[in-house]
């Protein structure tokens, strides 16, 4: 993730009962135009992505089936829904508690001294999961945050799909794979937003260093998309709405650690910059997952 990978950040897991460090990193109508690609930290000659071909997973790639019950107007996929793969896990956020399996996040992360993950900034209601970022008066009426992860199910490789939207600008908000063990990185963020609802980019970290290769896609955050990352031992692909919008193929440092899948929001106030005005959302209808078959 963009904002910092220089401290640790407490998380609390299910019944609250303990919390260890962590260090952070930060269809609807697509407009493709996406940003040249970016490289940050040590320069890596190897780190160009070359074009995604057919020969990589065989799309199209999950999308949702229509569903007028469903917020979002689309449903969870198939178990088959992704060519080579099997559904390993789905949920859809019914009633008014997290599935198991999720954790939600609490206290304030490490390098972020003025940010704060609240609990109750995270809800399931009305068929989604909803993290919220608002003054919260339980905290000194700062502008407090939602965060969880999904630390019950970790994997070395598979095919993530998440249906969600978010409702106003303000602060970062990222879908990411985490490592579940404490080295970072690896990273791998499928859809962050730098804290805006007129694009998102994607980005893998990697190295001693944190090399980071990264690009971006102007679209509106605020409608819904699904939202897709493949991992494989050979290359990861990023996907919205049934297409390929970016691609990462350094096989030498594509991670084959376990990992887990994060959702979060921040606020980064203390350096003006991501920066809520008003209360704001990430809403998530469902998430889908799968296993190489």
């Amino acid at each position: 993730m963009t904002f910092s990978k220089m401290g640790a950040r407490l998380r609390l897991v299910r019944a609250h009962t303990r919390s260890w460090g962590r260090q952070l990193a930060v269809a609807a109508t697509v407009m493709a135009i996406v940003a040249p690609l970016v490289v940050q930290g040590p320069a890596v000659a190897s780190a160009r992505r070359p074009p995604v071909t057919v020969a990589d997973v065989v799309g199209p790639y999950p999308v949702g089936l229509p569903d007028s019950t469903e917020p979002s107007g689309m449903g969870p996929p198939t178990a088959t829904a992704l060519v080579g793969y099997a559904q390993s896990y789905v949920a859809d956020f019914a009633g008014t508690t997290l599935p198991p399996g999720w954790d939600v996040f609490t206290g304030v992360p490490g390098g972020d001294p003025g940010g704060h993950f609240g609990i109750s900034h995270v809800v399931v209601n009305g068929g989604e999961l909803e993290l919220t970022t608002y003054r919260d008066p339980a905290w000194h009426n700062r502008w407090v945050t939602g965060g969880l992860c999904q630390c019950g199910l970790a994997h070395t490789y598979g095919a993530y799909f998440v249906r969600s939207r978010i409702t106003a600008p303000g602060p970062n908000e990222a879908e990411l794979l985490w490592p579940a063990g404490k080295v970072w990185p690896p990273e791998i963020d499928f859809n962050e937003t730098g804290g805006t609802t007129a694009s998102t980019s994607d980005s893998v970290h990697f190295g001693k260093a944190n090399t980071i290769v990264r690009s971006h896609i102007f679209i509106d955050m605020t409608l819904w998309h699904t939202w897709g990352v493949i991992w494989t031992p050979k290359y990861i692909l990023f996907t919205v709405d049934g297409s390929v919008w970016g691609s990462f193929r350094v096989v030498s440092e594509i991670s084959r650690a376990k990992m887990t899948l994060d959702f979060e929001q921040r606020q980064i106030c203390v350096e003006h910059r991501q920066c809520p005005t008003a209360p704001t959302s990430m809403l998530i209808d469902w998430v889908a997952e799968y296993a190489r078959t």
